[in-house]
């Protein structure tokens, strides 16, 4: 193995693939962030422990695995956090039909319990089985007969059970004849903070986009664009981005990158609102129609498979990136378009309208259709960031797909095709892998799921609402069909007020949450994160998929409407404060709260300081944040705000720490140091 980083191992397999996540970073390893960092733990194997052999089909890794690892990580996982004791199938997918690994953005990456963590540097589509199997002869000394079955049914049967004996991690790689494995050392915080700056560290969103996103409707034109703009005003809704679904272009599915008919003045539209402050958002795909202005010029670096009638560009080739970079920047980034989202880039096993290309397309660069499929998001990723740092403004934008080394890249992972507790778990696992995850407004069965949904969207990387399919705000009227028909519902205004807080709240701890992800990029700590995170020795946290944390101060523990109005949870040792009303509870053990529809339970731990902002209906270059500091128990504590312009890449030369301490019985002391502008007034 060679070192390439304190606590950070390189071991090369036989010959590896020429198309790897490596080959595409375009994020330096953070080296210095990395020494910075303690190694509490050694890697618990030796190298001789890792076998690996070549076969038919590919090659097959073995490392051994203790019987009470836990395992975290694979990407963003909706059905399981937790992956101990489970196959998990490495593959991108729209729809993934069962607990089984695929999804939007699996990563070949996860974090063990045991005090290591592994990187298999790789685009195929890769099975990890967590002390799944035995080898053979291993259970030949059992001679245990005519056991009685206590109970005869499927989930009796097919339940998660952590094996007794000695098991092995097996790694199965189709079609390579070699690899490269990078081995993290240390705790599970100190993996994950390992592997995200290896990854480059972690992104740092321009202010404006922790604000509060709002999609309109896909039938809307630039008439009803403004009509939301000026309704979001008189209302007073905080919002800051406004998100234009595929009715803009010409022709969508695929796409032409041109403005329709339903929006002859668009730059004017853009114009007028971004003066009144908000920003916005464009969606599309990849998928080029030949309407596009473009079209010709990426015939010979496209696959050799249409999808939707459209070309799908090489973006592992430099001319494919330029062509769409160029026409990007001219016609949208130059005109006030401040981000893009993504769709349909994440392949569609079991959708009738299909959006795969074929696993055998081949490209002009020498990928094939498997690498493509893992690596385009990815791809895409970083061409719109080279947009926006060549034009000095950062974006956050979404996208349907992602992968491995993507902790730089401010873009959310996105879908509405989950429950509300499946997008509760997204937010939970996101974090180990690198990712932010939206779990977006969309569906809600009535005004108090809306409240739920969107009392958990307020606390995660994204505050959404997509609106796509229906022409009025959904605290208008709830139900589509309704909402179609244009008719409020009666409680309009309960819900309006009731939304209203929720956005205000969102903006109020828009600087606590901008200084967790500048965190990020120099710590390597996820803003949102599973607890196990922050209690790795806490037994009681490592199945826990419901709660987490949110910055470092601050447990969420959303409710879905289906579970009412109370639920348990639980609380790691120390004291901990509700976060809206000061009550006092003891960690260490499990608590029963309630919480009426129109609220949420998050506790503040002991010590906590909090700085709130006065909110503000949008962020703009200019805007300075009136702050309130909020303490927390009796212990003492520190924050750390960062000041900068919160817009431009000059963050990373010119920037403030605005140093928050509390000590005892005493009021909190702001010190400030820096070169950058001043943005909070105390």
């Amino acid at each position: 193995m060679i070192k390439t980083a304190n606590g950070v191992w390189k071991l090369t397999l036989g010959e590896p693939e020429q198309f790897t996540p490596e080959r595409f970073r375009e994020n330096a390893i953070k080296i210095e962030e990395i020494e910075r960092l303690p190694v509490s733990q050694k890697l618990p194997f030796k190298e001789t422990s890792i076998s690996w052999e070549k076969t038919k089909r590919g090659i097959t890794i073995t490392l051994p695995m203790k019987t009470d690892e836990d395992i975290y990580g694979f990407g963003l996982q909706l059905q399981s956090v937790n992956h101990a004791g489970r196959r998990r199938y490495i593959k991108v997918n729209s729809d993934p039909a069962a607990n089984t690994g695929e999804g939007h953005a699996p990563v070949p990456f996860y974090v063990s319990s045991a005090g290591y963590g592994l990187f298999v540097n790789t685009f195929r589509y890769t099975t990890f089985l967590m002390g799944t199997n035995t080898g053979r002869g291993t259970s030949s000394h059992m001679t245990a007969e005519n056991k009685i079955h206590e109970e005869f049914s499927e989930a009796a049967l097919y339940a998660l059970k952590r094996a007794k004996e000695e098991r092995s991690v097996i790694i199965d790689i189709p079609a390579a004849d070699g690899v490269e494995l990078y081995l993290f050392e240390g705790s599970i915080p100190e993996v994950v903070q390992r592997y995200n700056l290896f990854s480059g560290g972690g992104c740092v969103p321009p202010m404006w986009g922790l604000g509060n996103w709002y999609r309109v409707y896909g039938g809307s034109d630039e008439n009803d664009v403004k009509a939301f703009g000026k309704q979001f005003r008189e209302e007073q809704i905080p919002i800051s981005v406004l998100g234009l679904e595929p009715g803009w272009h010409s022709h969508s599915y695929s796409c032409t990158y041109k403005w329709s008919y339903l929006f002859p003045n668009h730059q004017e539209m853009i114009d007028e609102l971004t003066a009144a402050g908000y920003r916005f958002n464009l969606w599309e795909h990849l998928y080029v129609y030949p309407m596009a202005p473009f079209y010709q010029e990426l015939m010979d670096v496209s696959g050799d498979y249409e999808v939707w009638n459209g070309l799908v560009p090489d973006f592992a080739m430099e001319k494919a990136c330029r062509v769409f970079e160029d026409y990007h920047r001219e016609n949208f980034v130059k005109k006030g378009i401040s981000g893009f989202k993504l769709d349909e880039c994440d392949n569609s096993d079991y959708n009738p309208s299909n959006w795969a290309f074929p696993d055998s397309t081949q490209f002009p660069s020498g990928m094939d259709g498997e690498q493509m499929h893992m690596a385009i998001g990815v791809l895409y990723q970083n061409l719109i960031q080279r947009i926006y740092k060549q034009e000095n403004a950062r974006t956050y934008s979404q996208v349907r797909s992602s992968g491995a080394l993507a902790a730089p890249l401010p873009f959310v992972l996105y879908s509405d095709l989950y429950n509300h507790k499946q997008f509760i778990k997204g937010v939970v696992s996101a974090g180990f892998s690198g990712l932010l995850w939206c779990p977006e407004v969309r569906d809600c069965a009535n005004g108090d799921d809306l409240l739920r949904r969107l009392q958990t969207v307020v606390f995660s990387a994204h505050s959404l609402i997509n609106s796509w399919r229906i022409p009025m705000a959904p605290w208008k009227q709830t139900d589509i069909k309704k909402n179609l028909a244009k008719e409020e519902m009666e409680t309009a205004d309960y819900y309006t007020a009731e939304c209203r807080k929720l956005f205000e709240l969102r903006m109020q701890l828009l600087p606590y949450l901008y200084s967790a992800f500048v965190e990020y990029s120099k710590t390597g700590k996820p803003p949102i994160r599973s607890l196990v995170l922050d209690y790795p020795d806490d037994l009681a946290v490592r199945m826990i998929e419901d709660q987490y944390l949110f910055g470092d101060s601050l447990l969420v523990c959303p409710l879905t409407y289906e579970e009412g109005t109370s639920r348990k949870i639980y609380l790691p040792e120390g004291s901990w404060y509700n976060f809206f009303t000061g009550e006092k509870l003891e960690g260490g053990r499990e608590h029963t709260v309630s919480a009426a529809y129109n609220e949420i339970p998050v506790f503040a731990k002991d010590g906590a300081v909090i700085p709130l902002a006065k909110p503000v209906e949008s962020v703009s270059r200019d805007t300075v944040f009136e702050m309130e500091i909020r303490t927390f128990g009796e212990a003492e504590g520190s924050f750390c705000l960062y000041e900068d312009d919160f817009e431009t890449f000059a963050w990373e030369t010119e920037q403030n720490r605005v140093v928050i301490e509390k000590k005892a019985d005493s009021e909190p002391v702001i010190t400030r140091e820096g070169n950058g502008p001043v943005r909070y007034c105390f």
